[in-house]
Order: C-alpha cells, then structure tokens, then sequence
C-alpha cells in the first residue's frame, strides 16, 4: 500500500456520563458525507447520516443482542472516541480498475456498559466522499470470552417510501427477479410462492429484502445499503417496516435458532450505505472494497484472470446430460453403470472445445459431469454424493489434460456438492491436488440444494465459514475459484484474490430452464448483486430461440448485440463464452467481440446509468491503450449518448461497433445485428440506438495510420 497521508487526530477523549446523558453527540465527516452518533436517555446508541443538505438515514439503532445477559442494546455509556483521516492508494491483484483510492474519515466510540459486568464493545465509523461503513468491535477483556448473538439491531431509518429494486431475503438462494416497488408493497411471500423454478426457497420474515438493496427517492437521490467483509458471522438481510420505512438487520439463522456463536476478540462485518445524486456514482463506488483487508495470499503471481468455453449449456438446454447412466440403479451384470449415450462430458466432445478455445484464443475449458455422483445427485439430502477424484469410464483425464497442454489450453475443474459442504470438506486436500497433478488452475463449485450439516443455510454462519475454508485451501493449492450457489458477495475478492467471482444471483442459465430473465434485468444487477463483486452470469448465449428440447418456445430476453455488451457491463475475471460452440460458427464476425474483450482491465467509466432503465460502461484493457464499451437498455428501445472524452487527446482510434439493426428486437428478431467501423477521437461523441431488449459492444483500437477510407462518425 501506498500511504500518499494519513493524517492522524487521536482524540481519545474521554466524557463523563453526564455529558452523553444531555444528548451530545460526536461526528465523522468527509465531503458531503456526515455521521451524527450519540446515546438516547437510556443509554440505547443510535447513529444518522446525512449527504449534503438531505437527510439520507434518520436517528437509527445500533446494538447487538446475546441469547444470555443484555448484550449491548441500551444501559451503556461513551467512555471513549477516537478519530482519525487516512488517505492511501493500493493495487488489486485484477479487477475494474489498476489503483484504488481509500480516502475516509474515521471515527471509534467506545461503549461500556453500566452496571456490574463492565462489558466493553466499540463501534466505528468511516465517513468516505460518497457514504459510510460501520461495524461492531468486541475487544479483549476478562468478561467475554464466548457469546452467542441472538439478534443484531442496526436499522437503517430511511426518509420516504422510495423506489426500491429488491429480491426476498431468502436464507439459501439469491436467484429470484427482481422486484421494483415502493417500500411499503414489499412483500417476499408473495414473490416466493410464484418463483416456482428455484428448487429451494427459505424465506421466514414476509417483509425480509436481501441485500445488497438499491434505493432511489422522490428527489432522485440514489441509495445502496449491503455489508462488507462478511467473514465469520451470517449474512444480514433486512426487515422491511412498510409503515415507518425503517430497515432493521435481520440475520440469517444457524440451525440451532440463533444467529452466531462468537469468541472475543471479534469484529463484525461492515454495513454500508452508498449514497449520490448521480446513479454512476454508485457504480463508480468502491466503498465495499476498500473496507475489506488486504490481500492474505502475499504471492499472487500464479492468479490470473481468463475466459472459458464449457460443455454445459448443452446440458442446461437438454442436449446432452451431467449423468453417465440413466438412474443409479442403471448397472450391466458387473454392478457397473450402464452408460446413456447422452453423457456430455465425454473425452472426444470435451476435445471438440479444446479445439475452439485453441482456434479463437481462449484460454479455458470448462467440463461439468465429468466424475461419478450425478445420477442422483439432487433433491435428496444426502450427504456422499460426489468422488472428486473419480471420472467417469468416458472421461480420460490424463488424456484430455495432455490433448489440452498441446493445444496451450487449461482445463477449469467443476466441484458439485449438492449442498453436501461436509462431505466436501472432508475431500478438499484430495480434491485440490488431484486438480494440481493434472493441471487445473481454476475450479467451479456448486452448493444446489439444501445444506449439510443439515438445518444450515447458504448465508449462516457455518457456510459463510465453509466458503472461507474453500478459499484458503485453494490459495494453498495456486487454485482460483468461482462459486456458485454462495452467499452473495461483500468484496472479499480483495482480502483472498483467488476467490475470483461466483454466482450467487439469477444467470443465464434462467433462460435454458424457465422463463428466463426479463430485459431489464440486467441493468438492475449492476446496481444490485454485482455491489458485493464479480458474477459469473455466463454470457455469449448467441442462438436466442428455440435451443431448449424441453421447451421449444423459450427464449433469452436479449438481442445478440447485448449478449456481447454484457461482458463489459457485468463484470467478472474469469468470464464464461457459455453458449454451444457449433452456435458461434453462424456469428464469427460478431464473435471477434469475445475473442478481443478483456477480463482484466486498468481503467472503468461509467457513461451512463439508471437502475432498471440502462447501463453503458466503458473500459481500458489491461496494459493496452485499447477500450471497450458495453451498452445495454431494458425492454424499452432507446439511443445512448457516448462521449469519448476519455480517450488519449491526442491519438484517433477506431472504432467498431457491433450493434442492432434497425428492426432487430429481443422478443421477434434478436440475432439480428450490424458491425460498422468509424474513426473516432476524445472530441466523438457516439450515438447508437439500442433495441427493445437489446444493447451495443464496441472496440476502440488506436489507429496506425492505414485506415484508408475509414469515415469518420457522424
């Protein structure tokens, strides 16, 4: 870390009693961020945020319940603060941008209880230029040692009934669509009951919305509450009060009925509240990372971003299957599995895309189904389902692994645990160097269907540790892992850069197996799941109709043109080419996009944006002077308005764009698209209209001076 000042101003002061018991207060401020804390009469802590002239989070609780003793909900005193400014720059190991800027203002209470146990929590405070985080802190000391929270009871007490974008706190699945309600008609039943395609649905409290939450007020004031740091504790959902309009921190339960067994010292994660008046801002923020901790692997050169092709959507779409045989049961004279013929991940198909990577510059490919389990691997709850080990008979790993080393193509292993986290952990040393002796820098883990140990959730306790675990153990092993099925993401991609995206939110896949996602999903996901970090949304789908043999009606809700827009928008460091290889060889053109497109990148801008409306991103390849632009719109057509005043001043580039056509639109002509080249400079201003459902990719190379006849864009 580069430390450009750090200005220090340890107060420490100590207050009488007195003093707190008349309402004072003390503040932590950075631009138009300002935090007010204080004690009511009965020595109950609360907090308020205001960001310039507007009241964001009125007088809000704090605290935190034990299942035994009072905990810290009121009867305390300030027996101390401390504050202090830090302004430093650090570099991620990869992400959106190549430096990052940590400027906040800090400010640390210090609490006791009254009374005879003396028991001391702090609670600190970092006001940044554009919001806040906050987090609870159990020192060391005599009186606690082990405790059990039965509740946290942070509220955030919002000012209006504003605009929400909001999926049910679900304590096991993130993938439901999105909602865009008022507060006040928030209701998670409702919406659970009618998401009949997602398998397991958990949802306790009516009125419970996950995180992260983006909201947006009558007087067009953009705010995103989420946490940061999730590590050791469940993940907060947040209650809905739908008459005061107060957020209250609701937990996910572990399977005993509480929320979390805990050991001083401890801190919790952060909660944070980003706030602008401009909705790029949000996007822009990078408040979530910067207050996770630094990177814990201190040699990262092994860890480095890609793009994959996969045998997978021919099993999401019906084509082939994850199973060997039929049934379990489906076994010859020998007891041995009596093989289908529909089994995808066979050592001559998997050659056939180690061949396309190879062709087109890819660096990976992805095999799901590829060892024995998968015959009756869900809706069981049963706890050995897969070896991790052990191929099936038509898959040759060291034949597939040698194939794959001459092509100068690496193979990304696939961990399914049907939600067995147990029976994986005891199969986490073998399985990691089994992917270390044939050459798998990169591995994709499941967690469908309920958890083991039985009575756990997704987001409790227990699995936010297990994911933990995962991580370290592949650090050990130079393995980069993608999750999917986690909890969702809190930037933790900062303190274990292996970790390098996950799922944990409604994908692609949605539109192979159900009614798949509406347009304007993604340009909600920008402003909601991908707050927390990368996803591996698993875009490139190119044939948009009629792929699916269950259901020949079904169909993405995006044109082709957005499809490639999206590997800019909904950003991730190993980025899936998801569709079926045969159906790119129609679209070679438009595919020289994917070829091209960066999953690394030194700079990011944030053009354009409106939560559920639209999203344009631009960004700078990794150590290149190439940009590449990502536009997309919901099912309403609409032109984006593109500045170039980003680029070099000095240099023209060209640009190619691969947009819709004129008639082209997501539900009658999806596929229908136009490449075009231009001569642009920092002065272009771009304008492209963008289809019902539809979006625009473009490449912005530096021109060398032979572009003879290139026009100029208008």
């Amino acid at each position: 870390m580069t430390i450009k000042n750090i200005a220090v101003i340890l107060f420490s002061l100590l207050f009488t009693n007195q003093v707190f018991a008349q309402n004072k207060t003390v503040e932590a401020s950075l631009g138009k961020t300002k935090i007010e804390v204080g004690l009511e009469a009965d020595g109950t802590p609360y907090y308020l945020l205001n960001y310039g002239n507007k009241e964001v989070i009125k007088k809000s609780t704090l605290g935190i319940a034990f299942t035994e003793g009072d905990g810290f909900k009121n009867n305390l005193e300030i027996i101390g603060t401390e504050k202090k400014e830090v302004d430093s720059t650090w570099k991620p190991v990869w992400g959106e941008v190549n430096s990052i800027r940590d400027h906040y203002q800090e400010l640390t209470v210090k609490l006791r209880q009254k009374g005879n146990k003396h028991l001391l929590m702090n609670i600190v405070f970092k006001a940044f230029k554009n919001g806040l985080g906050f987090r609870y802190e159990f020192p060391e000391q005599s009186g606690l040692k082990y405790f059990v929270v039965s509740d946290e009871l942070t509220q955030f007490a919002l000012t209006g009934d504003h605009k929400t974008f909001w999926i049910p706190g679900d304590y096991d699945t993130n993938e439901y669509k999105y909602s865009t309600t008022k507060l006040s008609e928030v209701d998670a039943w409702k919406v659970e009951k009618a998401a009949t395609d997602i398998a397991v649905r958990v949802v306790p409290d009516q009125y419970a919305v996950q995180t992260p939450l983006m909201l947006k007020t009558a007087d067009g004031l953009y705010i995103n509450i989420h946490e940061a740091g999730l590590l050791g504790y469940p993940a907060m959902q947040l209650h809905v009060d739908r008459k005061k309009f107060v957020l209250s921190a609701n937990l996910v339960a572990n399977a005993v009925g509480s929320k979390a067994f805990l050991h001083a010292p401890f801190h919790t994660p952060w909660r944070t509240v980003i706030v602008s008046e401009d909705a790029k801002e949000i996007l822009a923020s990078k408040i979530i990372l910067n207050l996770n901790e630094p990177s814990k692997i201190k040699e990262t050169s092994w860890i480095k971003p890609m793009k994959f092709v996969g045998v997978w959507w021919e099993m999401q779409t019906g084509k082939s299957t994850w199973s060997y045989a039929e049934t379990a049961d489906s076994k010859d004279a020998n007891g041995n599995l009596t093989p289908s013929g529909k089994h995808g991940a066979n050592t001559a198909n998997v050659k056939r895309y180690i061949d396309f990577a190879a062709a087109n510059h890819i660096g990976g490919v992805l095999v799901e189904g590829w060892n024995y389990g998968w015959e009756d691997w869900f809706g069981n709850w049963k706890e050995f389902v897969f070896d991790f080990t052990k191929p099936y008979p038509d898959f040759n790993v060291q034949e597939i692994h040698d194939y794959a080393k001459s092509k100068g193509v690496q193979m990304i292993m696939h961990n399914e645990t049907s939600g067995s986290a147990t029976d994986y952990e005891r199969q986490l040393d073998t399985a990691y160097k089994f992917m270390n002796k044939f050459g798998y820098p990169a591995v994709k883990t499941g967690y469908v269907g309920k958890i083991i140990p039985r009575g756990e959730h997704h987001d409790g306790q227990w699995m936010v540790e297990h994911y933990e675990r995962v991580a370290e153990k592949a650090a050990q092993r130079h393995v980069m892992v993608d999750m999917h099925e986690p909890v969702r993401p809190t930037g933790l991609q900062r303190t274990y850069p292996n970790f390098m995206t996950s799922e944990a939110g409604r994908g692609n896949e949605y539109n192979a197996f159900s009614t798949g996602n509406p347009p304007e999903h993604e340009t909600i996901l920008p402003f909601t799941r991908l707050m927390g970090g990368p996803m591996d949304y698993t875009p490139g789908i190119f044939k948009l109709k009629g792929y699916a043999d269950a259901d020949p009606t079904r169909q993405v809700h995006t044109t082709l043109a957005k499809q490639l827009a999206l590997y800019v928008t909904i950003y991730s460091p190993v980025q899936m080419v998801a569709d079926i290889i045969d159906n790119y060889k129609p679209y070679m053109d438009a595919f020289e996009f994917i070829k091209e497109v960066p999953v690394d990148w030194d700079d990011t801008k944030i053009i354009e944006a409106e939560p559920g409306d639209y999203v344009t991103i631009a960004r700078k390849g990794k150590a290149t002077q190439n940009w590449f632009i990502g536009a997309v719109t919901d099912e309403n057509a609409r032109t984006a308005t593109i500045p170039l005043n980003f680029l070099n001043p000095s240099q023209k580039y060209v640009a190619t764009v691969y947009g819709d056509v004129k008639d082209a639109d997501w539900k009658n002509n999806p596929e229908a698209y136009q490449i075009s080249k231009y001569l642009v400079d920092a002065k272009t201003v771009l304008k492209l209209k963008l289809a019902n459902g539809g979006g625009a990719a473009i490449t912005l190379m530096p021109a060398t001076g032979k572009e003879k006849g290139l026009k100029r864009f208008r």
